[in-house]
C-alpha cells in the first residue's frame, strides 16, 4: 500500500494511505503512534481467535483522528504546529488520512462521505481550535 508521510521540522503531522487492495497485512502507523491503524487480511476459512482487550492504561496527550473517504472526493490541507500549511492533497474514495499532529482543513471538491475515528469520550468541541 502507498503510505505518504507528511511531516514539518521532523514532526509528523500525518499520514495518507492511497486506496489499493491488498493481499497481506499492513499497519499503516508505527508502533509508537497513539491510534494503531493498519489494514489485516485474513484468507477465507481462517478464524480470529476469541479475545478481550486488557484494561491497559495509557496516557495519550493530543487527538489523533483517522478520515477514511467512503464516498467522494475532497482536498485536505495539512497545517504544522504553527498553523503553516505543510502539504495539500486529494483524497478519494478509499485513501485514508491519519491525522497526528499539526491542523487540517478540507475543501470538499464532489459530494463526500467521511468514515471518521478519534479517540473519545467527545468533550463537545473543548478540543478543538479553529483558525
Amino acid at each position: 500500500m502507498t503510505l505518504e508521510t507528511i511531516a514539518a521540522d521532523g514532526v509528523v503531522l500525518a499520514y495518507i494511505a492511497r486506496a489499493e487492495r491488498l493481499e497481506h497485512t499492513q499497519f499503516l502507523t508505527p508502533d509508537e503512534c497513539n491510534l494503531q491503524v493498519g489494514h489485516v487480511v485474513y484468507p477465507a476459512g481462517s478464524e480470529i481467535t476469541r479475545h478481550m482487550h486488557l484494561p491497559l492504561e495509557r496516557h495519550v496527550v493530543g487527538t489523533t483522528e483517522v478520515l477514511l473517504v467512503e464516498r467522494g472526493r475532497c482536498e485536505v490541507d495539512v497545517y504544522d504546529c504553527d498553523r503553516r500549511v505543510a502539504a495539500t492533497r486529494e483524497l478519494r474514495t478509499g485513501d485514508i488520512l491519519i491525522a497526528v499532529s499539526g491542523g487540517h482543513g478540507f475543501r470538499i471538491l464532489d459530494d463526500t462521505i467521511l468514515l471518521e475515528v478519534k479517540q473519545g469520550p467527545y468533550p463537545g468541541g473543548a478540543e478543538k481550535e479553529r483558525f
